[in-house]
This record gives structure tokens, sequence and C-alpha cells, in this order.
């Protein structure tokens, strides 16, 4: 993950200088305002290392952003996505077609500075909430019961946008963020495998995400890859029946696809 961070950051760097001599008034290189709505179109991956769970597959969504600029300053910024795939799970067994959805909101303040050097940077902070939904009813092929899983992140997303001129009239923007985990709850349903169990919620405390993004910016289009990731410790114990006490264990999910969008 920081290696990909790092040939980000000396793209960047390497781009900028090469960028001044074709890049259009500094205005354009300013964060676009206005609505821009689109789609995403990702490969996902979840992980439990410790018991060995993978969750896999292909995944598409509609995503919506909407920019106040002020005086060509600073910014707010409100940003969804809901993405949904039928995934394959391996663990106990094997399991195909598994619904599995994610509804994602932030918003976040920031500012345009214009160094020279046909570039601009944008650094912004904000608040964002995850919410997944996964639902592995039935049996795996060992005959394995599972059950509904709901999982709820709260974090603040750090980052910096950078924006260049490639000729053309086209623009490059590059996004690192850092994703500072402060809270996350599991629901686990576990009745859904035996009614005497309890329901487990648990709460996570621990973790960190980053995201990164390679944007190709002309008139009303958006146009490039993208890439997100967490990384979850162990949650707090939950009592799921007179004598047993579950966590959810530590986990990492990686997700990287390509968007597009168009501003209104």
């Amino acid at each position: 993950m920081s290696k990909a961070l790092v040939i980000a950051a000396i793209f960047v760097g390497v781009l900028s200088p090469a960028a001044a001599e074709t890049n259009s008034p500094a205005v354009s290189l300013a964060t676009r305002p206005g609505w821009e709505a689109g789609g995403q179109l990702a490969g996902y991956r979840y992980e439990e290392p410790d018991p060995g769970v993978k969750i896999w597959g292909p995944r598409i969504g509609p995503a919506g952003t909407y920019t106040y600029h002020h005086a060509g300053s600073w910014f707010l910024r409100g940003d969804a996505r809901y993405s949904y795939g039928e995934l394959r799970y391996q663990g106990s067994g094997t399991k195909d077609r598994i619904p599995d959805s994610i509804l994602e909101g932030r918003g976040v303040f920031g500012m345009d500075f214009f160094p020279g050097g046909g570039v601009s940077l944008s650094p912004y902070a904000g608040l964002g909430y995850r919410y997944l939904y996964n639902d592995l009813r039935g049996t795996t092929s060992t005959g394995a019961a599972g059950y509904r899983r709901y999982s709820y992140y709260l974090y603040l997303p750090l980052g910096l946008t950078s924006r260049s001129g490639i000729g053309g009239q086209w623009t490059l923007a590059t996004t690192i963020e850092y994703d500072y985990f402060l809270r996350g709850r599991q629901a686990s349903l576990l009745t859904d495998v035996n009614p005497g169990y309890t329901d487990a919620y648990n709460a996570q405390r621990n973790g960190r995400g980053y995201r990164l993004s390679v944007m190709v910016e002309k008139d009303r289009w958006a146009l490039g890859p993208w890439m997100h990731y967490w990384n979850i410790e162990d949650s707090d114990s939950a009592r799921i029946s007179q004598i047993l006490l579950g966590i959810e264990p530590k986990n990492q999910t990686r997700e990287a696809g390509v968007e597009v969008r168009y501003r209104f």
C-alpha cells in the first residue's frame, strides 16, 4: 500500500514541471464546482488473515458529488456512492453469489493553493461514514451455516489533491488520502445460525484507511482509476451465549476500479 502512495507522489512531482509549459490559466486548476454524477466499476477483496476467510468479486454502482467553491479559494464538498456485488466466499467451505452492498457518504472542507509551476494543491479534511451489508445466509459447500453482517465505520478523511494541465485543455487530478478511523461497529446476526445464540454487536476502535485516485478532467467529464484500502484491528468482545464471547477479527479490505463522472 505504501509503495502505491510513493509511486503516486513521484508521478505528480515528475509531471508538474512538464505541465508548466502547456497548462491553462491558474483558475482552470481550481477545484471543480457544481454537481457531478457518474458510476464506478470495481474489484473487491475482504480478508480475515487469522481464520483464513476471503470474500471477493466485482462490484458496480453510482456515485455523486456536489462542490461549493467560494471565490476561487475555499470549498465545501459532499459526496456519496453506492456499490453492489454478488461475491464469492471462502472459509468454512465456499459459497457463491453473496449479496453485498456498500453505502458511503462524506463531507469535507478544503482550500486551493497555487504555488506556481503549473500546479495547484488542495488539502482537505472532513467526516466520512461507511455502511456495509453482507448476506451469508444459507450453507457453504461443507454444510456450514452463514448469517447476515452489518458494518459501520466513522472516520476522518485527510487528503491532498494536486491538479496540473497536461495539454489540450486536459487536467490531471491526483488525490492521496489518509482515513483516520474513529470508530466502527459490527452487527453479526448469529440467530440466523442458531436461535440459541445472541446477535453480536462488536465495537471496533483501531484501524486505518488509504485512498488514491488519478483522474483526467476535460470540460464536463472526468475519468480515471481509484483505490480504497482498510486495515481494521480486532474488535472488543461481545457475549453470544451464556458461556461464549465473540469478536470481529482483524481484517483488510481492498477495493480498486474505474470511475467516470459528468459535471452539470
